[in-house]
């Protein structure tokens, strides 16, 4: 499987095929009726059964790409190392370490090496993006009751 930090980069060409394919496919799997569709290969003539909720995925990725964005599958139970969680936020290992023993986000300590659950980096991840936007509004609230902007 592709580790996390093996983002798959659309090219301009796989970027105009999805952005091309992703309505009609997300029309179709939406018009699904079965939890487990049977997919019919067409260039292989293979019949495969495929759980809908891959299907769903399979939208995901294809809008993503469909926009440029890179794209990579992260299984939630996978454990980061501090290294792999700092990359992953964007920021220094030792910052990592701060927050993890300042009890920001949950760890399991194996020896000394700290494991950081994906999930729980993402929820971290998640909630510090809605706590940054909350701070804006407030600031930007402020400056409008201040009149800082000019009428």
């Amino acid at each position: 499987m592709t580790a996390y930090q093996d983002f798959i980069r659309p090219s301009k060409k796989d970027q105009k095929t999805a952005s091309e394919s992703v309505h009609a496919y997300e029309a179709m799997v939406r018009s699904l009726k079965s939890s487990n569709p049977i997919v019919d290969i067409e260039e292989t003539k293979e019949k495969i059964r495929i759980p809908k909720s891959a299907l769903e995925l399979l939208s995901t990725i294809l809008k993503a790409m469909s926009e440029g964005h890179p794209v990579s599958i992260v299984p939630v139970a996978t454990e980061f190392t501090t290294q792999a969680a700092a990359e992953f936020l964007g920021c220094s290992r030792p910052h990592i370490v701060k927050l993890l023993e300042e009890g920001k986000i949950p760890f399991t300590k194996i020896g000394r090496h700290r494991r950081i659950k994906f999930d729980d980096l993402r929820r971290y991840n998640t909630q510090t993006k809605e706590d940054q936007q909350q701070r804006l509004i407030q600031m930007m609230k402020s400056d409008e009751e201040s009149e800082l902007y000019g009428a």
